[in-house]
């Protein structure tokens, strides 16, 4: 059952990011249809699901999750784009710029 809820609350997360970027309609937002699909096929409710959209779709209230990408370099100077979904940009470019010296990179 963890693993069930921390899949919903990563596809919940998707779905309100996904209303967010563009309309609430599944016809015109593509990125919100697929969510929805990935969110069908691991038997979400779809009760929960509109739910998710109406709290993207709705004003500023709650969680204000974005999309952020960086840029880093791996070991072989191989370059890397990391491409996250945080509700707290500083708290997240610490953890990415972490990642990248943990291993000696920038």
């Amino acid at each position: 059952m963890p693993k069930r809820g921390k899949v919903f609350t990563k596809l919940i997360r998707e779905l309100v990011v996904a209303a967010k970027s563009g309309t609430p309609n599944p016809e015109d937002n593509p990125r919100l249809r697929s969510a929805i699909e990935k969110a069908l096929n691991a038997n979400m409710k779809r009760d929960t699901i509109d739910k998710a959209i109406a709290r993207g779709s709705g004003p500023g209230e709650g969680d204000n999750f974005e999309e952020i990408v960086y840029e880093g370099y791996a070991p072989g100077g191989i370059a890397v784009l990391v491409e996250c979904t945080t509700d707290n940009r500083n708290r997240t470019v610490g953890e990415v710029r972490h990642g990248f010296t943990k291993r000696g990179e920038t």
